[in-house]
């Protein structure tokens, strides 16, 4: 099958784990034998391969392309209004599906290349799936995050802003979510009403010579891992406290990760020296098999939360909060354990379960290894194709083209 899937960003641009995700989509797809072209917005226009993918890389369809700089607020203004509907974002896009004729439209994420895609690709008589990794089309900050909080609903002032968003999102055939939290985010505003919805997580390669951890040596604490950005929404001080509930346990806490800010320079003095090590940026690969347990504390609600999954790659359990996607993922008493957000007297309790039953601890990681295999690539990339296969096959309706107008 043809596939133009087109991207909000991909590398080597990386602002954060959106990116990285849709190059494992597009290697996966390719590797499954479909013919997939990756189209994103970045500072130029120029032809390539990257990693063995073809990529065209266009200017900018809105003002910027580089949301993540600093902007004065007129521009981010102007930026904001044109994610609703780019007139420009319509005809470029229109111009790509015309010249790589794909049998469906792919899009993972959509900011700079923009909701006129889906237009483009029905003007065109193209189905379209969607990829959510974010709240970006309900919420301007991509978050639902707000005071400190989470949004229960998307508030009045982010509706307005993003009535385009959800007006274009008819034209979607198909979204794709990795978790049914992320899905029913969009649905219960009334986003994509034309389209079927398909819960498909992210795809982990196994990890060479991973297998169940053994019990954990009772003369050694157990270690509890953290790795991610250093950001009050990741949880942190909800593990720092549980940190000090356990002075005196046989519990060690590995903390990797960095962060920009105030608050990420003095999250070494949050927790107590005593059981803490922090180590600095760190590749998972190199962390994943220090620790005997991950913890993911997030209060935020993660749309899918995939630092769990490569942890059960390498055979480590996951004690997470029950946040956003994160649950769907972690079955309690299987590969993992799970706790509300913010409570650190739970996340306490549950640590030291572990500890002083590291029998368990080899058995959730029997759990967690045999988990990774439903995130296998080939597994995932066929979920994928099941999808693609069946908009391919549905009728076409409702199309934009003009009298006259000829199909690609």
């Amino acid at each position: 099958m043809r596939i133009l899937m087109a991207c909000a960003a991909f590398p080597p641009f990386i602002d954060g784990g959106g990116p990285i995700s849709a190059m494992i989509v597009a290697k996966l797809l390719r590797a499954a034998g479909h013919d997939l072209t990756v189209v994103n917005v970045s500072g130029e226009d120029k032809h390539e391969s990257y990693d063995g993918v073809p990529v065209h890389r266009l200017r900018s369809l809105n003002i910027d392309w580089n949301y993540r700089l600093p902007r004065p607020a007129w521009k981010k203004a102007i930026w904001h209004t044109l994610e609703n509907f780019n007139p420009r974002a319509f005809f470029v896009m229109r111009r790509e599906i015309r010249r790589l004729r794909p049998d469906i439209v792919l899009t993972d994420s959509i900011e700079n290349i923009n909701v006129a895609s889906w237009a483009a690709a029905k003007s065109c008589d193209v189905p379209v799936a969607h990829i959510l990794r974010s709240t970006f089309l309900l919420c301007w900050k991509g978050s639902m995050w707000r005071g400190g909080d989470n949004c229960g609903r998307a508030c009045g002032s982010c509706q307005a802003t993003s009535y385009g968003k959800k007006l274009n999102s008819r034209f979607v055939d198909a979204v794709i979510g990795e978790t049914d939290f992320i899905i029913g985010r969009h649905t219960e505003h009334g986003y994509f009403p034309n389209a079927t919805t398909h819960a498909i997580p992210g795809a982990i390669t196994p990890v060479s010579g991973a297998r169940p951890r053994p019990v954990p040596s009772a003369d050694r604490p157990l270690r509890i891992g953290f790795i991610g950005v250093h950001d009050p929404i990741k949880g942190l001080d909800t593990l720092a406290a549980a940190a000090h509930r356990l002075i005196g346990e046989q519990v060690e806490f590995l903390i990797a990760g960095t962060g920009q800010s105030d608050y990420a320079a003095a999250l070494p003095g949050r927790f107590p020296a005593q059981n803490t090590r922090f180590l600095g940026w760190t590749r998972p690969e190199e962390f994943l098999p220090q620790v005997d347990v991950l913890a993911v504390p997030s209060l935020f609600r993660e749309p899918f939360g995939r630092v769990v999954i490569e942890a059960f790659a390498h055979g480590v359990p996951v004690i997470g909060a029950k946040s956003g996607g994160i649950p769907e993922t972690i079955q309690p008493g299987v590969n993992g354990a799970l706790f509300a957000p913010g409570d650190d007297a739970a996340l306490a309790a549950g640590i030291l379960d572990l500890a002083r039953d590291h029998q368990l601890v080899a058995r959730l990681s029997a759990g967690a290894l045999a988990a990774a295999g439903r995130y296998a690539p080939e597994r995932i990339a066929a979920s994928y194709g099941a999808v693609f296969d069946a908009l391919v096959r549905k009728p076409a309706a409702g199309t934009l083209l003009q009298p006259g107008e000829a199909r690609p």
